[in-house]
């Protein structure tokens, strides 16, 4: 597999990264979906790379080289439905590279994570992230699709690796950054397309939610059809308005 490796379209093997393209080390990432080579919201998760190696103090690469990049691994390694992973690393290393993805077709069972997470008001998409793909794994060895996570003050903040969305109140509403929420891309696009509220959600409020949606770059909208068991209205009318949103809104 050819992946980008400081600007160098390189056998993978020859690099020092893992079979899967992650750096090794520590620093940032930004995971974007490609459909038959069309990059998704390319310039809005450069945005959020750019702001979050200043908070981390990390040093990007020159940014048309990051393009160049990208164009070499998309010809290299096309995939008709891809995850595209951009990794800066704090050593002043970046890779690029192009895995085929496969999509979410079904809602999605989740739980509620047992245990709470310190909230973080600057939250940025850094490696290793290993932590939170346990907390992925460790759902579905107990039979669910995903988890909902929850931090310290009791409040819900969002997938095991996505954002969540929820209907309480006949509102839809998601959980605020000053909560440990990731800014994340497809959140960005729903509160700005479809005027869904910002603000926090309590887990003791649970039994209240009446809908939810799992956003990411990679699944983009994801229905939920349960919370621990207990069956939720059916959202995929407003799961595919997302889907069809972002096509239109999110190329470039």
């Amino acid at each position: 597999m050819k992946i980008s490796f400081n600007g160098a379209l390189l056998d993978i093997e020859t690099t020092p990264c893992t079979p899967t393209g992650w750096l090794q080390g520590n620093g940032l990432f930004e995971s974007l979906r490609t459909v038959n080579g069309v990059v998704y919201a390319y310039s809005r998760h450069i945005a959020r790379a750019i702001k979050s190696a200043q908070i981390a103090q990390i040093n990007l690469p020159d940014l048309e080289l990051v393009e160049q990049a990208v164009e070499a691994v998309l010809e290299a390694e096309p995939h008709p439905d891809g995850l595209l992973r951009i990794s800066f690393g704090s050593n002043d290393q970046w890779a690029v590279v192009h895995l085929p993805y496969h999509s979410h077709n079904k809602p999605a069972r989740v739980r509620i994570h047992p245990d709470a997470l310190a909230p973080d008001s600057q939250m940025i998409k850094s490696y290793p992230y290993g932590h939170r793909l346990a907390i992925l794994e460790e759902a579905k060895l107990v039979g669910f699709d995903d988890a909902l996570v929850c931090n310290t003050d009791g409040n819900i903040c969002e997938g095991a690796v996505s954002n969540v969305m929820m209907s309480i109140d006949g509102r839809w509403v998601t959980p605020p950054t000053s909560d440990g929420t990731l800014p994340g891309i497809m959140r960005e696009l729903v509160v700005e397309h479809f005027g869904v509220s910002i603000e926090s959600i309590s887990l003791s409020r649970i039994d209240e939610i009446r809908g939810a949606i799992l956003l990411s770059s990679l699944r983009i909208s994801q229905p939920v059809a349960s919370i621990d068991g207990r069956e939720l209205e059916a959202s995929q009318s407003f799961s595919d308005k997302i889907r069809a949103m972002v096509t239109l809104h999110s190329l470039g």
